[in-house]
């Protein structure tokens, strides 16, 4: 395959998206190469579109996006084993190097040394998945049924990010929990906790349009903010709060609401640098602030759960446009009036 070229979406700068043809090379023998069939946009990658970083991760050379992807395997190389050709598979955008000290002891989340796709947290940067054809590690392709929409193996990704943050809080079943913004991950966050019995739970945001999801999806309270900002000192306070907006005011928001004692996930990205907290109240209230990165077995749970039916990721699918289409794509997923999760196919 010398001399292939894949359509690939490419961030070159802040605003500066676009669909060019970027070589693939040989492919190696311990390599497959898929050919794209759906992916999920991401806020990190809106992050990246909109700012040229998300984070601390900084754009500083064309950057191919997309961790959230399945498709379908083109060819493997000569050494690969237990794939053949025309496999449907999610693609796991991450890639530990298995021997660093965080591997070892079972945290390959947070490995020193990972591989993740579409990403600018290292140089070079690690290239994505939204283009027609890349390459990934055998390990990496979860086969799915051909039965299953190639848009709901896309979204595995972001489901085992909300299956880990749900795990590191520890068991929900019986509690009450609140769940600060309410985007796609939010709202998966959402079915993870009901689907670990959570007695209760409030989704909070913004925005109303994407509170409706919330409400549709089970959530027991969606409180709009920015219509009643003083909604959250009327509710209970809940044992376990999710920080999925990655704003200071959503972490603020979550340490206020929290019960005395109880735990704040960090989920969201929040801007790079230091940003103000309130972390007396996490003091006095003797909360447990927790961190979350990622996932690691998660995302072969994912999938489980999305081929049986367990979890419905497609319910918060609000548009499709083929990958070609990238940047009016990116656009229509940031704006939250229309949109809730965009979905590129492969046509």
């Amino acid at each position: 395959m010398t001399g292939t070229l894949a359509h690939a979406a490419t961030i070159f700068a802040a605003e500066d998206l676009r669909v060019v043809d970027r070589p693939l090379g040989e492919l190696a023998p311990d390599r497959v190469r898929i050919r794209f069939g759906a992916g999920g946009i991401c806020g990190s990658d809106m992050h990246y579109f909109r700012h040229g970083r998300t984070g601390d991760f900084v754009v500083k050379e064309p950057l191919v996006l997309g961790h959230e992807v399945a498709g379908t395997v083109e060819a493997v190389g000569r050494d690969v084993t237990g794939l053949t050709v025309g496999t449907r598979v999610a693609v796991n955008p991450s890639r530990a190097c298995g021997h660093c000290p965080r591997c070892r002891e079972g945290r390959a989340n947070l490995c020193e040394n990972v591989f993740f796709m579409g990403s600018a947290s290292k140089d070079p940067h690690m290239q994505g998945g939204f283009a027609s054809l890349f390459d990934a590690a055998p390990a990496q392709c979860v086969p799915v049924p051909d039965t299953l929409p190639i848009e709901a193996a896309a979204l595995a990704e972001p489901l085992a990010v909300c299956l880990h943050a749900v795990a590191r809080a520890g068991d929900l079943a019986g509690r009450s929990v609140a769940i600060v913004g309410a985007g796609p991950i939010g709202l998966l966050t959402l079915l993870c906790a009901r689907l670990c019995g959570a007695a209760e739970t409030t989704v909070v945001d913004v925005a109303a349009a994407p509170l409706a999801f919330a409400t549709r999806l089970g959530a027991t309270h969606a409180i709009d903010v920015s219509a009643d900002p003083d909604a959250l000192k009327r509710i209970a306070a809940p044992d376990v709060v999710f920080e999925v907006s990655g704003t200071p005011a959503g972490l603020a928001s979550s340490i206020a609401l929290v019960r005395r004692g109880g735990i704040v996930v960090q989920v969201g990205n929040l801007p790079g640098g230091a940003i103000p907290a309130p972390m007396n109240a996490v003091m006095a209230k003797e909360l447990d602030l927790r961190g979350t990165f990622r996932f690691d077995r998660e995302f072969a749970e994912a999938v489980d759960l999305i081929v049986s039916g367990a979890i419905d990721v497609l319910a918060i699918v609000t548009a499709r446009r083929p990958l070609a289409e990238a940047p009016d794509a990116f656009r229509l997923a940031l704006d939250r009036s229309q949109s809730v999760k965009v979905v590129l196919t492969a046509a």
